[in-house]
């Protein structure tokens, strides 16, 4: 029970709320705001710049739409910046319904629409662009919302995110919106030193509870072995006995096991299991069970996952498939299937709004840009959503997949930007994806801001994420990508040419020095000093100990250990020099020889004997040489399946004729092949392969030999205690290897 002065207190606090902007802004949303979205509004109104990190889905957008709010009534200008144009069209389509499109503007790489206006949406590089130039489309400026700001950690872009915050004028309050990081402290310092007064408001909690699953074949399985959500598996700490909870579901590990020893032994077979599901929650999928044994694990397509997640009602649901032509793909393969996710009245009204959106595009470009497969796909109930697409399909999606009408999407890695198409269920096919150079595991921060789609608000009790099983899946990886909902901001600042030459263009030199003098990277790495002399003084002390304990009474063991390195890593090179000089021969046999020489592969798994194919009668000019082996396969031979050189032991004309993709012409040529052996003798030893290596094998050897003797000859190499003094010598030069680096 409250006191008198504490309903005092509490009634005052309620009456100055209600005399505030944030109240009135409060009354047009029509929901309540949660206290994460009040702390950072009220940092906002207070004159403050403000960082909020929440989870995907957690509202925070509504911070940054309060600044526009409070911009407009100020009679000052707003800029609503973010990382993709599809997020920008979105925000540009949301702000222009709430306060009229003559006020809203749009500023994309390819788009201009009322650039002048008191609010405008653009991409980063935009702003960064308006900045080095001067616009004057920035004066009045007074608030700039960085929607997305973890952005700045990507490798290729992140620099344009810290170049704006650093140019901006002193004067124009920064609200930055971000995923949830664990390092938002000092990334809100940063903010704080170079922006002014920063808050950091922080939340972890996600609206709709999210669960993790895996799907293997056609069974949805438990990721966790209890009943654990994100929130929970993600929690930053718990008491040991707690933590049971949290165990990977170990018939995933046991899966994992099995398909690790088939491969290991190149078949056998694994049982079927049978999985126990959560009772009492609703929408929960439960798992199947096993059926008989099976030598490899069954994936099912992609029409057979959406048919399984409608069976379990976890439909309207976003597979994130990282290709475009593997979204188009996906669509193509429901169509083919037969799938349909609509009933009828749903159909004509997905047809109504299709002919409605496309009536002003030709029927010649509508059937260029494959209308009618894609609209066959929505009225069925799916569509891809890539940047790829016609904004006018795109947009075509996002609104059906909104009212419900399209349950199942195939999108790329974009669709995660913050776009506002939730679901209840998010399914990835894959933990990893090609970035541009090559192909890496997605981060946890990744995973985090892709399932972060599953779980409408006020729609869905929970939300569900499901991995579909590939070979080589790790349960245990997977559970530590969906245990970890926060990970580090690092900047990815790095200056260049064309930076410093717009700096120095605009600011003069020592403005720009201190301007690069200003970024986050450098915050980052002035920080990092004081724990790197930590360390420092930890090795020294180290090497101090090591030293001591590898003393030797019969000499100077530091002179041994450095003798004992030397010889281990010339006989390493040495090996080394001779595989290559291995590879080299092999691949000089391979390049010297022509079609139709018969050859004996010396090992591997295609050894025998083969007839080379010349290049027009090749599958594929992938392959070093292509051959016909004597069962009549064509193989690829390369050097490095090769256990040593080839030569040709005979030779057979190969006809003009000959089609390497014809049965009849394989087995004849085989056969002609089988002729020409009869005669065949053993090659001679190839006595010069190699000799071009042998003076510098030769030199090798002596100086090995010469460390041996001079290792043996060492007064510690007789000291009873040689192995416990070498442990501590490698621990020497271990550490002192990290000390120079």
């Amino acid at each position: 029970m409250t006191s008198p002065s504490e309903r005092y207190l509490a009634a005052k606090q309620l009456a100055e709320h209600s005399r505030t902007q944030l109240a009135v802004f409060e009354q047009q949303l029509g929901f309540e705001l949660d206290p994460f979205q009040i702390d950072a509004c009220r940092s906002v109104e207070a004159g403050r710049g403000v960082l909020v990190a929440a989870p995907t889905g957690a509202g925070k957008t509504v911070v940054g739409e309060f600044a526009v709010y409070l911009a407009l009534g100020r009679g000052l200008k707003a800029f609503y910046t973010t990382p993709i144009k599809a997020l920008s069209n979105q925000k540009y389509l949301e702000l222009a319904a709430s306060y009229g499109a003559e006020r809203v503007g749009l500023l994309t790489g390819d788009t201009s629409i009322n650039p002048d206006a008191d609010v405008v949406v653009m991409t980063t590089e935009v702003l960064r662009n308006m900045l080095y130039s001067g616009s004057s489309t920035l004066d009045e400026l007074g608030y700039v919302v960085m929607d997305e700001v973890h952005y700045l950690a990507d490798r290729f872009r992140g620099a344009v995110w810290e170049e704006v915050i650093i140019h901006l004028r002193s004067d124009v309050q920064l609200v930055s919106l971000s995923a949830t990081v664990s390092n938002a402290e000092e990334f809100g310092a940063w903010l704080d030193t170079v922006r002014g007064d920063t808050d950091v408001v922080v939340s972890e909690h996600r609206p709709v509870p999210l669960w993790q699953h895996v799907m293997v074949g056609r069974e949805i399985m438990d990721l966790f072995e209890s009943d654990v959500s994100f929130d929970e598996a993600a929690a930053p700490a718990q008491p040991a006995g707690i933590q049971e909870r949290y165990r990977v579901n170990p018939e995933l590990l046991e899966l994992a096991r099995a398909e690790s020893r088939i491969n290991q032994r190149g078949g056998g077979h694994w049982g079927g299991s049978r999985g126990s599901s959560r009772g009492g929650r609703r929408d929960a999928p439960r798992r199947g069970h096993g059926g008989p044994p099976m030598s490899r694990i069954p994936k099912a397509s992609r029409p057979a996952v959406i048919a399984q997640l409608d069976k379990r009602g976890l439909l309207p649901a976003i597979t994130f498939i990282f290709s475009r032509n593997g979204c188009d793909g996906a669509v193509r393969q429901c169509v083919d299937s037969g799938l349909w996710l609509t009933t009828e009245p749903e159909r004509l009204a997905i047809a109504r709004i299709v002919d409605e959106a496309c009536q002003d595009i030709p029927d010649d470009d509508l059937e260029v840009l494959g209308f009618w497969t894609w609209r066959e796909g929505l009225i069925r109930g799916f569509a891809a959503h890539h940047a790829g697409m016609l904004p006018t399909f795109k947009e075509v999606v996002e609104r059906l997949f909104t009212a419900g009408l399209v349950r199942a999407v195939f999108a790329t890695e974009t669709l995660a930007l913050g776009i506002n198409m939730p679901a209840r269920t998010v399914v990835l096919e894959k933990l990893d994806k090609f970035n541009g150079e090559a192909h890496v595991d997605i981060t946890a921060g990744e995973y985090t801001q892709l399932t972060g789609r599953a779980g409408r608000r006020g729609i869905d009790v929970e939300g569900h994420a499901v991995v579909l099983w590939q070979p080589g899946t790790d349960p245990a990886a997977v559970a530590g990508l969906a245990s970890r909902r926060t990970y580090p901001l690092n900047s990815s600042f790095r200056p260049t040419y064309n930076m410093s030459i717009n700096l120095m263009a605009q600011f003069g030199r020592e403005r720009s020095r201190e301007i690069l003098e200003s970024s986050f990277a450098q915050f980052q790495a002035d920080r990092s000093v004081v724990g790197l002399a930590k360390q420092v003084r930890s090795r020294e002390e180290s090497l101090t100990g090591y030293e001591k304990a590898m003393t030797c009474h019969l000499g100077d063991f530091t002179e041994y250990a450095a003798l004992r390195r030397e010889l281990s890593d010339a006989e390493a090179q040495a090996s080394k020099s001779r595989a290559r000089d291995r590879r080299s021969a092999v691949a000089a046999s391979l390049d010297a020889l022509a079609p139709g020489d018969v050859i004996l592969i010396p090992g591997g798994r295609n050894s025998g004997y083969a007839v080379v194919l010349p290049l027009d009668a090749q599958p594929s000019r992938e392959a070093r040489t292509t051959v016909l082996t004597e069962d009549k396969q064509i193989r690829r031979i390369t050097a490095a399946e090769l256990d040593g050189a080839v030569e040709a032991v005979s030779h057979i004309r190969i006809p003009k004729s000959f089609n390497s993709r014809t049965a009849k012409d394989r087995r004849d040529l085989a056969s002609s092949m089988r002729n020409a052996l009869h005669d065949h003798r053993p090659p001679r030893p190839a006595a010069a392969r190699g000799a071009l290596h042998a003076h510098g094998a030769d030199r090798r050897e002596r100086a090995i030999t010469e460390l041996r003797r001079q290792l043996r000859a060492h007064p510690c190499h007789g000291c009873s205690d040689r192995e416990d003094h070498a442990r501590w010598a490698e621990r020497w030069w271990s550490c002192a290897a990290r000390r120079t680096t």
